[in-house]
């Protein structure tokens, strides 16, 4: 027997009864909508205003406990149902309309209300909420706007909560920001008023399902062939990569493609603030931060994690994003017995890069010594990979940059590729020179891979010439 959700009988029900009872939410509907004349609705806008109206009478007649057990096909069969009684309070709809209603009433029944469309929309990586009356989204790294309708405030505070609260966060006035993630892996932060003055601002950053390798990114132009082959020997090699780049220049993507490159005979663990690797190997273990409870306990820092990591005994460390004093836990792991560890940070340059690891090793250090600081970034980090978003929205790698070593207490460096300035065309160029690395690559004979592709694209600084 099917779950009943609603207890509203049809109106044909209704007229083979001599005397049928009306509940007092049904007598109240049909007095509204006596004294309000209901006009036919005609596109889009007349749903929305429908789906409003009806709203809060289908929430007042639902049982909660067997809406749950309902999938949305089910849930949207009796909704049907539900559109017939006297109680709805809906006028003669087309067949279009109707199936758009219920389907709006799914989604904020058991979904994330007008935001569900689009988190099932595979070209729409950002979807970008500033309040009840501008949403945006990105589409192949351009921005626009669109047509985002809320009830009203409390809706969209409404969903915000809803997003927090299944993964066990809490937003409201007491605790106004959060950041969490969707069930798909989709990262969300949310700020609410008082601190948002235009109303709940909520931005998703989607999690790409697709997994990208080296070669797709070589064939849309984010590298040359010849720089995703000096990645994969660099990932081989057990080279200690740092990652940087700006927000949404593809640090996390760049990463997962790096990973794929990694022997599966290795154990791996990742530490992230919302879990985005999609590691192939089969030894993986995902940790993720826990941010602080209402009660200002529980909270696990990505530094709480990386000191426990370090007894787990992984091969590699993966660290989704740098950003605080965790940074010297991870030079340790990357110079005590864990080659081939990755990271990302925020950054607009290979030296700026540096810099601000330098910078958060003091704020985690005391009273170290800047040199001695200086010679642990130097000993640990091998190269850096620095990516960006460009003015059209695609993604590209700028510069991979191979950490030298230590000279009058300067970490040197040297750029081994780049992408050429200003060129529109994506010409990649390189240095020719072997890097300061190469005993790695010798140790597991691929010193002919990389001189091969070291020689195969222009020289940097051939175009000046």
């Amino acid at each position: 027997m099917a779950v009943r959700a609603f207890g509203r009988r049809s109106r044909v029900a209704a007229a083979a009864d001599p005397a049928p009872s009306v509940a007092p939410a049904a007598a109240t509907a049909e007095m509204e909508r006596e004294a309000v004349p209901q006009a036919r609705p005609t596109a889009g806008a007349a749903v929305a205003d429908i789906v409003a109206r009806v709203h809060p009478t289908i929430v007042k007649s639902m049982d909660m406990a067997k809406i749950s057990a309902l999938n949305n096909e089910q849930l949207a069969n009796q909704l049907l149902s539900f559109l017939d009684t006297d109680g709805a309070g809906v006028p003669d709809l087309s067949p279009l309309d109707r199936q758009q209603v219920v389907t709006e009433l799914v989604h904020d029944i058991k979904g994330l209300g007008p935001i569900e469309p689009l988190l099932h929309d595979s070209q729409v990586s950002d979807i970008l909420i500033n309040g009840l009356e501008s949403t945006y989204v990105e589409r192949k790294g351009r921005l626009e706007r669109i047509d985002l309708r809320f009830r009203d405030r409390q809706h969209l505070l409404h969903i915000a909560q809803r997003i927090a609260g299944r993964m066990g966060r809490r937003v409201d006035e007491s605790s106004p920001m959060v950041d969490a993630r969707l069930q798909d892996g989709s990262r969300v932060n949310i700020i609410i008023p008082p601190l948002a003055l235009d109303g709940a601002a909520i931005s998703i950053r989607r999690f790409v399902m697709r997994g990208v390798s080296l070669e797709d990114m070589a064939e849309r132009r984010v590298l040359s062939p010849a720089m995703a082959e000096l990645f994969r020997i660099a990932v081989k090699a057990r080279l200690n990569i740092l990652i940087s780049g700006g927000t949404g220049a593809g640090k996390t993507t760049f990463m997962n493609a790096l990973s794929r490159e990694i022997d599966h005979s290795e154990r791996l663990i990742t530490i992230e603030d919302a879990a985005e690797l999609q590691l192939q190997q089969p030894h993986v273990i995902r940790l993720e931060t826990r941010a602080v409870s209402a009660e200002g306990t529980g909270q696990v820092t990505m530094r709480d994690l990386l000191v426990n990591t370090l007894r787990m005994r992984p091969d590699r460390i993966i660290v989704g994003e740098v950003r605080g004093g965790e940074a010297n836990e991870m030079l340790q792991a990357m110079n005590t017995g864990h080659p081939g560890s990755m990271c990302t940070l925020h950054a607009n340059t290979p030296r700026d890069a540096l810099t601000r690891l330098e910078n958060m090793l003091m704020m985690g250090s005391g009273d170290m010594p800047l040199t001695a600081l200086r010679r642990q970034i130097a000993s640990s980090v091998d190269m850096v990979v620095q990516l960006a978003r460009l003015r059209t929205g695609q993604r590209c790698v700028t510069s991979a940059t191979s950490v030298v070593g230590m000279e009058n207490d300067i970490v040197t460096t040297e750029e081994i590729w780049r992408r050429r300035p200003g060129d529109e065309d994506h010409v990649f160029e390189t240095s020719g020179r072997l890097p300061s690395w190469t005993d790695a690559v010798d140790a597991i004979n691929l010193r002919d891979r990389l001189v091969e592709a070291l020689q195969a694209d222009p020289r940097i600084g051939d175009a000046d010439q």
